[in-house]
């Protein structure tokens, strides 16, 4: 059952990343997801070689300790659509949508974590999850403001 679970993820993944491209400015959005998958894949390698949580049920490979569907493709398309909404957005917009987001991962993933295989906590909890995620989007989407602030100089 998890590993249909993990498919149609994948497949929701790769459909709402090409949804997200449809109109520009599609560098903003690429550069957000590579940025975004960039650091979950480093920080994601933190967690699990401290054995906070652990991801029993493996998605294409063993050869992975952390979950590379989410770190590779659910989590910056997220990041993608995060910034497309609040692309025009006030810093308290920013950090609205960011709390919304926010509770929507951590919703998902205590649901995964409860109800599924797919995923264990040993030390971690949802509210380092809640925390480290919307730390880690405000974190994105200034990384993105500064670099076209300074591509606009």
């Amino acid at each position: 059952m998890e590993q249909i679970i993990l498919w149609a993820l994948l497949i929701i993944g790769i459909s709402l990343f090409f949804f997200s491209l449809r109109k520009p400015p599609l560098k903003d959005w690429l550069l957000m997801f590579l940025l975004s998958a960039n650091i979950t894949t480093f920080l994601g390698v933190l967690v699990e070689g401290e054995e906070m949580l652990h991801y029993p049920v493996k998605f294409l490979s063993d050869h992975f300790d952390t979950s590379i569907l989410y770190e590779y493709v659910l989590f910056p398309v997220i990041c993608i659509y995060f910034y497309q909404t609040t692309y025009h957005a006030a810093y308290r917009g920013i950090v609205g949508q960011a709390l919304v987001y926010t509770a929507a991962l951590t919703i998902v993933e205590v649901g995964v974590e409860r109800y599924t295989n797919l995923l264990h906590y040993h030390t971690w909890t949802w509210v380092h999850t809640f925390i480290s995620v919307f730390l880690l989007m405000l974190f994105l989407r200034f990384m993105m403001k500064l670099i076209n602030w300074k591509s606009r100089m």
